[in-house]
């Protein structure tokens, strides 16, 4: 998830585990989600954490791709659970991945080594987990062979993509009702007009505001169903 306001005390609420300011808490799938009190906001679904991501993202996005070669775009790197689930899927299908993620308010070491993810869902490969926030920002990392990783520390309302352009927008800001800026119809114009043709925003939200805003920036939205613990999400399609 990607936090865009607050920016003085939000970065203070993430400065580790030792305070009650963030929270870790296992979710129903047994994956790890965390649940910042003072905004009343969990970064995944207590349904379900891997579950919501696979569903979301991986089952809805990636892999209705048809391309061999990705660009993918995430708003919010978060716990980085969606980077290696996207890692792990390129290395299944073998598909070359180049993922660019936007992120404010990188995790401390001492949050991000405590999420279970990696040993929960590969334990072999639990340490390209880790790698995936250690690595540098502002530039491309080669993880695997396959996957290639840029983290950026970006407002996705003040960036300048230039002439960057993606097959697959993962857009995972928190919800609309605790970050309503990052949902306006304007902010969606800026990602149409960097998504390529048949190209793909995939996101866990299904509120009419932001289908509206969707369509309105050009995109064919579909309602698809939801993860666990929600009734429908949202996939959008650039003709």
């Amino acid at each position: 998830m990607l936090l865009l306001y607050w920016s003085g005390l939000f970065s203070c609420y993430l400065c580790g585990m030792n305070t009650p300011n963030i929270i870790l808490e296992e979710t129903k799938d047994g994956s790890h989600t965390l649940f910042v009190p003072a905004l009343d906001e969990h970064y995944h679904s207590v349904n379900g954490a891997v579950q919501e991501s696979m569903h979301v993202f991986i089952d809805a996005g990636l892999r209705k791709v048809a391309t061999d070669k990705v660009q993918v775009l995430e708003v919010g790197f978060g716990t980085g659970l969606n980077a290696f689930l996207t890692l792990l899927e390129s290395e299944k299908w073998q598909k070359q991945v180049h993922f660019t993620s936007l992120e404010l308010y990188p995790l401390a070491e001492d949050i991000y080594g405590r999420l279970n993810y990696g040993e929960l869902i590969l334990p072999e490969k639990a340490d390209l987990f880790i790698k995936l926030h250690q690595v540098g920002w502002e530039r491309s990392v080669e993880i695997t062979p396959l996957f290639h990783l840029q983290k950026k520390k970006a407002d996705l309302c003040q960036h300048d993509f230039g002439d960057e352009m993606y097959d697959l927008i993962y857009f995972d800001a928190f919800a609309p009702d605790k970050q309503p800026e990052m949902w306006q119809p304007e902010l969606f114009r800026k990602l149409f007009d960097h998504t390529r043709s048949g190209g793909i925003l995939t996101t866990y939200c299904a509120k009419g505001v932001v289908r509206r805003a969707m369509q309105a920036a050009g995109y064919t939205v579909e309602r698809l169903q939801g993860p666990p613990g929600k009734r429908e999400m949202l996939r959008a399609t650039k003709p």
